[in-house]
């Protein structure tokens, strides 16, 4: 379990394909400080770490990919050299500074427009037909692994949902926000009480 704060950039520094795809990612986590099997959130998906290291330059973990996640996240985009954002798991005690975040992707979000506004920017994402009734007003979500506050949400014709998120200058400089541009896609976890609630509210 996480909270949507990201703790640190990685870097894909190589991809080995094979049954499932390996990746290496470079971190300034202390390999030290996490153990073989632990879970990392990589954007927003919850992996496991298989292997790790330092390496001259940098330390290192590995992580296998399944099919299944790479058909359902953004994750299949990765590239060598690609930034990614790094958050490792909660542990009893520490402070939940965002919201609660599983790691489970829920769907993939498509980036519509980025304007700045005033010292932040304003983002707008279309959420896929099928997790737009759980986008709400003040409500949180999770986009690439970070904890946001929906500031608004139109309906769209077609079944998405419209909505907008602010980015203040901490954020867009200490994730991977910035990387994106209109059009990309943007891993979404959708705010785990609101799961709950759409669910008991369609029980008879």
């Amino acid at each position: 379990m996480f909270t949507g704060i990201i703790t640190d950039i990685g870097r894909i520094a190589r991809i080995i394909p094979g049954g499932d795809t390996d990746y290496l990612i470079e971190t300034a986590f202390d390999p030290d400080q996490f153990a073989l099997g632990a879970s990392i959130a990589c954007s927003g998906a919850c992996l496991t770490v298989t292997e790790k290291g330092r390496g001259d330059s940098a330390n290192w973990f590995r992580v296998s990919v399944s099919a299944e996640t790479l058909s359902k996240t953004t994750l299949s985009d990765w590239r060598e050299g690609m930034r990614v954002n790094l958050e490792r798991s909660l542990k009893l005690g520490d402070e939940l500074g965002g919201h609660l975040v599983l790691g489970h992707v829920d769907g993939v979000a498509r980036l519509v427009s980025v304007t700045p506004e005033g010292d932040s920017h304003r983002l707008v994402l279309a959420a896929p037909a099928d997790l737009a009734r759980y986008v709400a007003p003040k409500g949180s979500v999770c986009l690439d692994g970070v904890s946001l506050t929906v500031n608004a949400v139109e309906d769209q014709p077609e079944g998405e949902a419209h909505f907008g998120i602010n980015i203040v200058p901490h954020t867009w400089q200490n994730t991977t926000l910035g990387d994106r541009r209109p059009g990309d896609g943007i891993n979404m976890e959708i705010d785990v009480l609101a799961r709950y609630v759409a669910r008991l509210s369609t029980r008879n």
